[in-house]
This record gives structure tokens, sequence and C-alpha cells, in this order.
């Protein structure tokens, strides 16, 4: 068999064109990613992604989706329900801890439910950011807490919920991205915080769930490590940090690297990001010019990020429980209600 690019990519509409066809079928991306312009009707989804799988020769092809709640979940109403956001979850962990994270557990397992009836089997979730107040609203309500023990607590939780269900969690944005002042997607954000500042507060909720099998990096500078890139081009954020002292050993995936936090062509974007010690590289806008570009810098999976990518698919056997839809939709609504 033909081995899988180190990359994830997705589309540009509802279904692919025999440009984007015959682009996934030569190049092999390892993963996919759909965005809200991918999403329409439930048959319309279920066939992208099988379609999908198909021009890669894997089954198991993983298929990535933003499905956190709040303002950020690429599938709505009337596919699926409107879901609160991390914010709202963290409150009713507020008032109640227990209550709290069975809260997000509950939303998650939800979710995996929802997103394994389209094929979707891995969701960028939990967000593990802990926000600084003044910093700017790209994270803002879709953080969990203040608090970085807390924002631990509940994004153990969900992502226990979506492996019960079978969806591979991503964590996001490491080391953290709670610090930005400006918003990544259109500027490089550049954080001066002192390095013990950090390992107290950023970097802890993904120290305690560095043995989940997934993570995101974070398109900033902390010019307390490597002043000179973004953490998502730094070898030395990623091998003194986020494999180093965080103790992170799955898959890392770049964030998009179409953001314009980051500077440079594509191909030398991807490069970098490569170089710096990512294990794949994320590109979600589907526009052909950059995935081209992209491709032809990645190399295939091989080595420790090929352990990696089959040790992330393989937690994915872990999902069998014994819940009903209905009993986990009506308690989940009874607990964030009574919260609310």
């Amino acid at each position: 068999m033909n081995e899988s690019k180190a990359m994830i990519a997705g589309c540009t509409g509802l279904s692919l064109t025999d440009e984007e066809r015959a682009f996934h079928r030569a190049e092999r991306p390892w993963g996919f990613i759909l965005f809200g312009r991918n999403i329409s009707e439930r048959e319309q989804i279920r066939d992208l992604v099988a379609e999908w799988r198909d021009l890669v020769g894997r089954p198991d092809a993983p298929i990535f989706i933003d499905q956190e709640g709040g303002r950020v979940q690429r599938i709505r109403e009337p596919l699926l329900p409107r879901y609160p956001s991390g914010r709202a979850i963290g409150e009713v962990y507020a008032r109640d801890a227990e209550a709290g994270r069975r809260a997000a557990w509950l939303m998650s397992r939800l979710h995996a439910l929802d997103l394994r009836s389209f094929g979707i089997t891995a969701d960028c979730l939990p967000v593990l950011d802990v926000p600084l107040p003044g910093a700017h609203d790209v994270i803002g309500d879709r953080a969990y807490s203040s608090d970085p023990d807390a924002v631990a607590d509940l994004g153990r939780a969900a992502a226990s919920g979506l492996m019960a269900g079978g969806v591979l969690p991503v964590m996001k944005h490491m080391p953290g991205h709670g610090r930005a002042f400006c918003d990544s997607h259109k500027e490089l954000p550049v954080v001066d915080a002192p390095l013990d500042d950090l390992r107290a507060r950023d970097f802890v909720p993904f120290r305690l769930l560095s043995d989940l099998p997934m993570a995101m990096t974070a398109h900033l500078v902390f010019t307390a490590i490597d002043p000179a890139n973004p953490a998502t081009h730094s070898k030395k954020v990623i091998e003194d940090i986020i494999r180093g002292e965080i103790g992170f050993h799955g898959l890392l995936m770049s964030d998009d690297v179409s953001m314009e936090a980051l500077s440079g062509d594509y191909r030398s974007r991807a490069l970098a990001i490569i170089a710096a010690g990512c294990d794949v590289v994320l590109h979600c806008n589907g526009r052909m010019d950059e995935m081209t570009a992209v491709a032809s810098a990645v190399p295939p999976l091989a080595g420790n990020a090929l352990l990696r990518a089959q040790a992330a698919l393989r937690a994915l056997d872990a999902g069998n429980d014994d819940n009903t839809e209905t009993a986990l939709r009506a308690e989940f609504e009874t607990l964030v209600t009574r919260a609310a």
C-alpha cells in the first residue's frame, strides 16, 4: 500500500471537484478536515467523508472537525443541536465541580454520537488554553476557565467523553494560546511572559493531559523560549517544552498552516513545521495552489510520526459504552439547565 503524506487536507465545497479528487488520490493525505462550507445535508456529509477515504484507500483515515460548542461548532441546527460554550460548562463546574465534570463528559459523549453518525472520527477538542484577562477574544468563551486546574479537570472529562464514543480528542493549542493579545488567524501574537509564569499557568493543563493521543500547536511566539519563531515553527518549543517539560508523546499536528500568523510561502511554512518536530501539517481552506505547495514539502508518514499516528488510531477502538442517546441528552439538558 502507498504511504500516507504527513498532512491533513480539506476541500472547497460540498463535494469534491475532479481536481480535488486527483490531488487526494495522488498525494494521499493522512486525514481530512471539514468546515462549515462543507456542511449541507446529512447524506452529503457522509458521501464526502466516504469519498475521501475511498480516494486514499484507507477506511480508517481520520476525519477531523472543530465541534466545540458555542461559537465554534461546524455542524449546527437543523442537523445537530446547538451546544453551549466551554465557558458555560466551566460555570457549571464553578458551582458544582462534580456536575461540571459530568456536563463536560456528557457534551463530548454527545458530540461523539453526533460525529460518528457522519463518519467523523476526530474532534479538535478539548480547548486547554487558559485565558489571561484582557487577552484577545479568539479564545475567550471557548476556554473552560481562567483556573488552569479547572481547565485540566474539564478537559480530561471532555476528552474521556469523546473517546468513550469512539472519537479522537485533539487538545489545543499547545503549549497555550491564552495570553494572545491578537488573533493568530490574522497576525502573529507575541507573548513576553517569563518562563516560570508559563509553567505555572499555561502549560499546566497540557502537562496534566499529556497522555492524550493527539494535540495541536499554537501559532504564538514565546520570547522566553524562542523569540525568533512561533511555537509551530520552533524546534526549541516542540523538543524542550512540548516533548520535554510537558511530556507529550502523542501525535502533534500543526494549527492551520494558512493562518496569517505564519509567514513565507506555503512550501516554506510546511517545511518549517516538519523541521521543528510536528508530525503532521494541517491545511484547512482547500485552496488547490496552497495544498499543492504543502504536499510538495511534507514527507510520507514514517518513523516515530507514523508510530504516533498508528497509536492515535488504535485509541479509537476504546469507544464502546452502553449509554443510550436519549438518556444522555436528558441528563445533559438537566445539568446545564439547572446551572443556568
